[in-house]
């Protein structure tokens, strides 16, 4: 959504860096309260793509492009949803409430094929998490898919936001 709406004009590029930084900070905050949870099932685990799974996203079918595209349309949607809900300005309230839903329908039915990320800050903090923390059967954090939930909903973000200012 920040570089969406910077790269079409509508945010200041001199306020997405400590957006970005504050996503990603937020991001590895909330994984460590996860962490802070599921310390006994990480201990216990040899799964290691279960315990991938609560930190980023992986993709189900080990493609980089079915994952893309998951990433992509539940983005847009997210941001194009956003924009809608968030345009009239009336009641900021009922704003937050369409959106919570909006991301609970998007994770619910985009969340079997990668666990959707929606956010490029969602993932990769998580991620380098994951990278650093010493887990007994921790396996790898799939560093080559890890581009995909970045790129794909920043693409899907910027098309979103440009779809959006040129149908209203």
């Amino acid at each position: 959504m920040t570089l969406g709406l910077a790269f079409n004009g509508q945010f200041p590029w001199s306020e997405v860096g400590p957006y970005l930084i504050a996503q990603m900070l937020g991001a590895i905050f909330g994984q460590l309260l996860i962490v802070a949870a599921y310390k006994p099932y990480y201990n216990k685990t040899e799964n290691v793509e279960s315990i991938l799974g609560t930190f980023s996203t992986i993709d189900a079918e080990n493609s980089r492009l079915n994952g893309f595209i998951n990433e992509f349309i539940g983005t847009f949607i997210l941001v194009f949803g956003a924009l809608s809900l968030t345009s009239d300005h009336v009641d900021p309230r009922a704003d937050f409430i369409g959106l919570g839903f909006l991301v609970m329908c998007l994770v619910i039915s985009f969340g079997g094929p990668t666990g959707p990320a929606l956010n490029p800050a969602r993932d990769l903090g998580p991620r380098l998490l994951h990278a650093m923390l010493p887990f007994p059967h921790k396996g790898s954090s799939q560093w080559k898919y890890s581009w995909v939930p970045v790129i794909a909903p920043i693409c899907a973000g910027v098309l979103a936001v440009q779809l959006y200012s040129l149908i209203f």
